[in-house]
Formats: C-alpha cells, structure tokens, sequence
C-alpha cells in the first residue's frame, strides 16, 4: 500500500487509511463520474442539452445529499458497520429511475466513494471497491426499469437485491474471519444472514411506502419534474 494514499491507522495492524492526497484523488473521481453520468445522456441539441444537464446535475445532487443525510439517521447499528437507516437507498435508486442505467450506476459509484470519503478507512483496495462503489453503484440498477410499469418498485427492488450481493460477497472473501464457523456453508450462512438483517428491514418498509397512492403519485410527479427538458 503506497503511503503517498493511504496508511496504516493506529488501531487493527490490517486496517488502512487515507491520506490526504488519496482523499483528494478520491474527490477528483467522484466528480468526474458525476460528469460522465450527466454527458453519457445528453443527446439533444446545445440549449436543450445544457438546461436538461443543468437539471439533472441539481436533482442528482439533491437525492445524493438526502441519501447522505438519511443515511446518518439510523435505527439499530450492528457491529462492523451495517445500520438500518432511514430510506437512503431510495434516494440513490430514484436517480437511476429518473435518468436511466448509466447515469445511476455511475452516481451510485460516485456516491460510494464519497460515504468512504466521510471515514476512510479500508483493509485491502478490492474490500474498498467491493463495500463502497460497486455496492452503492448497484442501486443504479433501478436504471434498467426506468422506463417499466412499476418500474420504480422494480428498479427499487433490483439495486437493492444488488448491493446485497455485494455486501454478501465481501463478508464471505474480506470478513469471513467473524463468522462463528470458519466452514464454507457457515461463512455463507453468517454473510447472508448478517447482511439481510439490515438491509432487509429498510428494504421492506420502503416497498410499503412505495406502495402508498399518494407517495407513487408524488414520485411520479417529481420524475417528471427531473426529467422535462
């Protein structure tokens, strides 16, 4: 590990953090995918272009700061980081749903690095890579159901089915050392376990309200505002 991006942090002999230079290059690609979620959707004339890229740009920023505030309101934290937390993943989907594939996967990656920005601290690049932005990337799965009846209580489903995979996936290959046996059924059943029992909770009760007349309608209303040129 380069010390000129990250260094060993005083606590676990495993554990790195940050530097400042790595959380500076960190702040470069987050803006840059920002920039490339809005340019790889433009396809419209120049004036057009800039007033829909300009839009896309505020109601992308407003649903990743809602997703950041929400995510600090939590309702049960468990050890090693997993927190039930108040919708913010529904943030994170709602952009996909609004503008389509590549431009939530790529705010979703965006959004990954920066919750690893806020404490940055990693035990290995690919546990980095794994926990932040291909999880949080993968709420921008809604992307593929933007267009779909229902499509935001399937595209809601799918990103959050895909940042479980990925949460299961990192607990078998960098956390496996927690499970109470070290046997591969055990491993998977003690990551599939630990994980859903955060992740499921939120999930639900969101799918609930997403079933609600009145918050379908309101999100309804507020794609069409994100989405008129």
């Amino acid at each position: 590990m380069s010390d000129f991006f990250a260094i060993p942090t005083n606590g676990e002999e495993s554990a790195f953090r940050l530097t400042l230079p790595g959380i500076i290059t960190a702040a470069i690609l987050i803006l840059l995918l920002i920039a490339a979620a809005i340019l790889f959707r433009q396809k419209k004339g120049n004036g057009v272009r800039f007033k829909s890229a300009t839009k896309q740009l505020v109601f992308s920023g407003v649903a990743m700061a809602l997703a950041l505030v929400t995510s600090e309101i939590k309702f049960a934290r468990l050890p090693f980081g997993g927190s039930v937390t108040l919708f913010s993943m529904l943030f994170l989907v709602l952009i996909g749903y609004w503008y389509g594939a590549k431009a939530g996967l790529l705010t979703g990656f965006a959004y990954g690095l920066l919750q690893f920005v806020l404490d940055p601290v990693f035990y290995s690049p690919w546990q980095m890579i794994v926990d932040y932005p291909l999880a949080f990337g993968a709420l921008g799965l809604s992307g593929f159901f933007c267009d779909k009846k229902q499509g935001l209580l399937l595209g809601y489903t799918a990103g959050v089915l895909g940042r479980y995979a990925f949460a299961v996936l990192s607990g078998g290959i960098f956390f496996a050392a927690y499970a109470p046996t070290q046997t591969p059924v055990g491993i998977l059943t003690y990551t599939l376990g630990y994980n859903a029992s955060y992740i499921a909770p939120e999930a639900f009760v969101t799918i609930l309200l997403l079933a609600v007349p009145a918050v379908k309608n309101a999100l309804a209303r507020v794609k069409k505002l994100a989405v008129e040129a």
